[in-house]
């Protein structure tokens, strides 16, 4: 069996307000060194195959179907034993 992690992000063209205010925040609270924030989402999907290169397919098939927003999100993902 395998594991994907899977990261998206949004893209960096894209403005990041969630990831501005986290930023404001940061540097409110004295962490001036922070100069920037994008905020993404993490996933962890456990893979009821043996195959590793089926894995990837299907993995790659679900964030463009569903886990990613193509237009204006970018993703990556690991296939790992577990």
């Amino acid at each position: 069996m395998f594991k994907a992690i899977v990261y998206v992000t949004l893209r960096e063209s894209v403005l990041d307000p969630q990831g501005n205010a986290v930023k404001g925040a940061l540097n409110t609270l004295g962490f001036d060194e922070v100069a920037n924030v994008r905020i993404g989402k993490y996933m962890e999907l456990e893979l009821g195959t043996n195959d590793r290169a089926q894995a990837e397919e299907r993995v790659r098939e679900m964030c463009e179907k569903l886990l990613a927003n193509t237009v204006v999100e970018d993703y990556r993902f690991e296939i790992v034993e577990g």
